[in-house]
Formats: structure tokens, sequence, C-alpha cells
């Protein structure tokens, strides 16, 4: 679809991709089958960059089709992690693949690092839902360090101050923490110390928590891998999990962020389906030029 943007180059393109962004949460989604320069971290870290690359959130890469016919998908962190699952990756993936013909308006799987999810576009292409899978509150799951148990409302010990946090994975592990009002100053500050606590062997998403009423909280956000975001599917969906579990809101929860709001529906056995906007910025290559000096391997 978009080779022929490489005509107004005098370089082959190292790949080709698609921007979109869902309330801010900005992604590249890339084809695996079109790239001629390997995705190294140092790579990863380059093209995300805001100034020295095309700047994101992440890169979408599709793969090859599974054995049984199913879209695979990997997500890459900003710093060259690998993220097990996104919600917002995943709903601007089914946007791409919509808008390129590979599904129709109907639900379709896709197969991530953190397990087979389904998606489905809605509204031609304007909003879109994903059925994010089970939400666990277990440690050995998560993981958080201890004896297998539900993490709910424990304690840490974070730059001195005592936090009280719960944990939840539905693929990738998170950590909701009660504020009120939340605070993008103390995400800042402590988001990065408990992303890489100790407690989380795997580290961790962050996201702080004020419940506004029964069906509507507000998150402040801090992602393992990408740092202070504007929004995210899967912290969305383990906030509003944790909120049902610890009986504060009700089942069907409007998800307020600073890039906007999804909705996140929760069933008795805390199955997650997420739905909001995604939108699609442009297109484009990205040039060898571009990656003169970003070392081929890593040190």
């Amino acid at each position: 679809m978009l080779k022929f943007i490489a005509t107004y180059f005098r370089q082959s393109p190292v790949m080709y991709f698609a921007k979109y962004h869902a309330l801010g949460n900005d992604y590249l989604v890339v084809e695996a089958d079109t790239m001629s320069h390997p995705l190294t971290p140092a790579t990863i870290r380059r093209i995300c960059h805001r100034h020295f690359g095309i700047g994101s959130d992440g890169i979408l890469v599709r793969g090859v089709d599974d054995p049984q016919g199913r879209i695979t998908l990997r997500i890459f962190n900003p710093d060259g992690s690998e993220a097990e699952k996104s919600g917002n990756g995943l709903r601007i993936f089914a946007r791409y693949l919509w808008d390129t013909g590979v599904v129709q308006a109907t639900p379709f799987p896709v197969l991530t690092q953190g397990g087979l999810v389904t998606c489905q576009v809605l509204a031609q292409g304007q909003s879109v839902t994903v059925e994010m899978g089970h939400v666990s509150f277990t440690s050995t799951d998560i993981p958080v360090l201890g004896s297998p148990r539900e993490v709910l409302q424990e304690t840490l010990l974070v730059n001195g101050q005592v936090v009280k946090y719960s944990a939840a994975t539905l693929g990738n592990p998170h950590c909701i923490i009660l504020r009120d009002p939340v605070s993008e100053a103390e995400t800042r500050s402590l988001g990065p110390l408990i992303e890489t606590h100790a407690q989380f062997p795997q580290r961790t998403n962050v996201q702080f928590m004020a419940v506004l009423d029964r069906s509507n909280i507000r998150l402040a956000i801090w992602e393992r891998g990408a740092g202070y975001t504007l929004a995210s599917g899967s912290s969305s969906c383990a906030a509003a999990a944790v909120a049902y579990r610890l009986g504060l809101c009700e089942a069907v929860i409007a998800v307020h962020m600073p890039g906007g709001q999804l909705t996140v529906e929760l069933s008795d056995q805390f199955a997650a389906r997420l739905t909001g906007p995604v939108v699609k910025v442009g297109e484009g290559v990205i040039t060898p030029e571009a990656l003169v000096d970003v070392p081929e391997e890593e040190p």
C-alpha cells in the first residue's frame, strides 16, 4: 500500500509505516516483510525518538500469519523492549488492518505475545473494540514476589514513602495506586521507581487512579518502557478491573485520561472489553540516512 511513496526518495526505504494515535497514544505500524533493516533495540529507540526519528510511543509489527492463519502482532516499546500486550496498540493495529482491507467489520483474532485477542472495527473505523482477555490479580500470574495470593491493597516502600497498591495482569503486569487527585508530577516522580521496583521481576506498568463515582475513574499513567503516557488501553482495563474487584465501581467504567476517554466493560469473571477511538495520522517511509549512526547490534 505504501510503496508508491518510495518514488519520491533517492534512497531505498528501510521500511514503510502508517502512523495512528489512540487518545494521543501513538504507534507506527509496519509489515515485517517490507523491512530491509532489522529492528534492533537501538533502531527502535531511534525511530521512536521525537527529534531524531519519526516519533512514537512504540512500533507495531505485523508478522507472518501463524499455522492456523491467524494474524500475528509484536509490540515494541520506545526503549527497545517488547511488550506482551497493548490495548491501544491493538486497537490501532485493528484499524490499520481494516484500512488496508485485510479484515472487515466483523470480529477477528490477533495473536500477541500476551495471548489471543478478538478485535472489531466499528463506525467506519472511528471506533475499535478489543476483547482483552481475563484480568488476574494473582501474584504468580503478574508476577509479584512473595507467596501465591491476590495482590490487593498491599504496601510498597518507594523512595522512603509507603505506597498502597494492587496489582493485575492481562498478559502484561500492572500496579494500580489509589490517589485523589491524580498528579502528573507524582506519576513522573514515582512511576519509574515503581516500574523497576524489585517486587516486580518483569518490571510493571503503573497507574495512579482516582475513583470519581461508581462509573468513572481518572488515571495518570507511567508505562513500562515508555514513560509518562497520555492514554493506555491495557492500563485502563487493569485499573478498571481493580476498581471493580475492590467494590468501588460497577462493571462498565469510563476511564478518563489526559488524552481522552475509553470504556471498559467487565464480566463477572473479569474478562475485559475495551472500546474507544482511533485516528490515522499519516503514512510514509524511513530512509537509511535516518539510521546511519545507529549500531547494527547492541554493545
